[in-house]
């Protein structure tokens, strides 16, 4: 059996900056929640997407969850969300009992597009908190929603679980509305093995953030409750790990990038090939190669291809109005999110890869032409 080779897998720094770190977690016998990594991590991780401030928690869903109690969503509020994405995106929305809304892609980004968002405004005007995510590390058309919401005078969430280290106009991802969010799970372009990070100029808000993520516990001396609270901060380790892979963001970016311009070289000029979109304003971080296939050779046939030599691709995400849990929810668009999930594939896109894994990719691929 030839070597695996995964879509995203973890991938430690070789000078072993995480283990700095959770030494000085461990010599500290400091490793529960809270304490200098985690401090730490928030300004690192601030300063590096130039945002006031930012709260470690336990995974990005935790993240979208407390950004929505932030701008204020409650029972029965309507929140517009990017139907192309993962659950985590939409379920918080429902953890807050609130009622989802979903918006279809376009083809110039594969994120949210910014005509089916102002048609869902008209027939929506009392919506409460938008929802747009950089799919694969592609930023969405920010100058246009950005206005979209200003003149609703609505709440702007930007999920950037996948984005981190891409701008939009030489700004990052993730702090263009009220709200930013990240993730650190094991397959991102940066990895605590899992956790997630809220960022935001509303500093006295991520305070409240940091206060709901420790179980609310009111400044007293017995434990005193008069809000309700959740367990979702970052471990004292976890932040460790998170520091050490900070150092090495641009470098993984950097390799993102050489592996897409691998594919699109090799692949690019395949009949039905058409590579994810690139626009003059962004500069992403290639979290993800995916291309869209128009001809004979379908998404599967690669997929199947690939796993018979021990090699892990996906499909595209299923658009969240077409999941069984939320089709019973409104959706706004012309089925272009359906279209990418019905022709899109992601492609091995592992940092650790070498060439002769990624000529061995290819390979296998040209096969079905």
């Amino acid at each position: 059996m030839n070597n695996r080779i995964y879509l995203s897998s973890p991938h430690m720094s070789d000078e072993g900056y995480e283990m700095e770190y959770i030494k000085n977690a461990f010599d500290s016998n400091w490793i529960a929640p809270l304490g200098e990594n985690v401090n730490k991590f928030e300004e690192e991780m601030a300063t590096f997407v130039r945002s006031k401030a930012g709260a470690a928690l336990s995974s990005g869903t935790a993240a979208i969850h407390l950004a929505l109690r932030a701008v204020g969503v409650e029972e029965g509020d309507i929140v517009f969300c990017s139907t192309l994405t993962f659950s985590a995106t939409a379920n918080p929305i429902i953890y807050q009992n609130a009622v989802p809304v979903f918006i279809d892609s376009d083809d110039k980004t594969w994120n949210m597009c910014p005509k089916a968002l102002e048609k869902a405004f008209r027939k929506y005007p009392s919506v409460k908190a938008v929802i747009v995510v950089h799919l694969y590390g592609l930023s969405a058309d920010m100058d246009k929603i950005v206005e979209l919401c200003k003149r609703y005078n609505v709440a702007l969430i930007e999920d950037a679980a996948e984005s981190l280290g891409t701008l939009y106009k030489g700004k990052h991802t993730g702090t263009f509305g009220d709200y930013g969010i990240f993730s650190f799970n094991g397959n991102k372009i940066i990895t605590t093995s899992g956790g997630g990070m809220l960022v935001s100029d509303k500093e006295e808000r991520i305070e409240k953030v940091r206060f709901w993520a420790t179980q609310s516990k009111d400044p007293a001396r017995h434990y005193e409750h008069s809000e309700l609270g959740f367990n979702y901060r970052m471990s004292n380790v976890v932040a460790g790990i998170g520091r050490g892979q900070l150092k090495v963001l641009e470098e993984r970016v950097k390799k993102k990038r050489y592996i897409y311009k691998f594919y699109k070289r090799e692949l690019g000029n395949l009949e039905g090939v058409e590579m994810m979109p690139m626009n003059s304003w962004d500069h992403p971080n290639y979290w993800l190669s995916c291309l869209s296939l128009k001809g004979k050779v379908r998404p599967f046939d690669i997929i199947e291809a690939l796993e018979q030599e021990n090699i892990e691709s996906r499909p595209i995400w299923k658009p969240m109005h077409m999941q069984p849990f939320f089709e019973k929810y409104d959706y706004i668009g012309t089925d272009i999110s359906e279209t990418l999930f019905n022709n899109g594939i992601c492609l091995p896109s592992d940092t650790k890869m070498e060439d002769e894994d990624l000529s061995r990719i290819v390979k296998i691929i040209k096969k079905l032409w």
